[in-house]
């Protein structure tokens, strides 16, 4: 029976590295595999999946917009997909979570979603939210805060390093512009 599954966790944890691995797990034994990236995620390359340890992977890019149930099942007519991968699944809307809950019921076609929980002020990303809500399973990649503690927040910082209360939820960016944190720091907003 297949499920829906969130993998989530704050910035550095291996969430791209987990899901390459998965894909590679699948592809290994002849099984067909569909992954999903964002659209403006271009960091590295366009398009890719890249892991902060080097491994990559092309993607097909989703926005807000896409239907991804349409787009699972165009594919699935042509070879049968054993599974779907979405990379930075916290930029996923409510309509492409229920999307995602429809290629499992009615495709019987597993998901493994991952992606961030909150965002730099500590609120849900909608993707993330009807996730946690609606996934079948949710698993949190764990990360370190500098102290060593569990880090469960991300906080965004400036060119010069300073913690930023303010701005659009949504601005692509990695180690350059946010740091994972455990809560008590992100709530004191201490750096190091």
């Amino acid at each position: 029976m297949a499920k829906l599954y969130f993998n989530y966790s704050s910035m550095n944890a291996g969430k791209s590295t987990a899901l390459l691995q998965a894909d590679h797990n699948y592809r290994e034994r002849g099984m067909k595999t569909v992954l999903f990236t964002y659209k403006e995620d271009n960091r590295y390359e366009e398009n890719m999946i890249v892991s902060r340890i080097g491994l990559k992977k092309i993607a097909t890019p989703f926005s807000t917009t896409t239907d991804l149930y349409e787009q699972v099942k165009k594919r699935n007519k042509i070879e049968m997909i054993n599974c779907v991968l979405i990379d930075e699944a916290q930029f996923l809307s409510k309509d492409q979570v229920k999307q995602l809950g429809y290629i499992v019921d009615k495709m019987n076609i597993p998901v493994l979603t991952f992606g961030i929980r909150t965002d730099f002020q500590g609120e849900l990303f909608e993707g993330s939210k009807y996730l946690l809500a609606w996934a079948d399973n949710i698993k949190e990649i764990k990360t370190v805060c500098w102290c060593g503690r569990k880090a469960t927040m991300v906080v965004r910082v400036d060119k010069e390093g300073n913690i930023l209360k303010k701005g659009k939820q949504i601005e692509i960016g990695g180690n350059d512009k946010y740091i994972p944190l455990c809560r008590s720091h992100f709530n004191s907003e201490e750096l190091n």
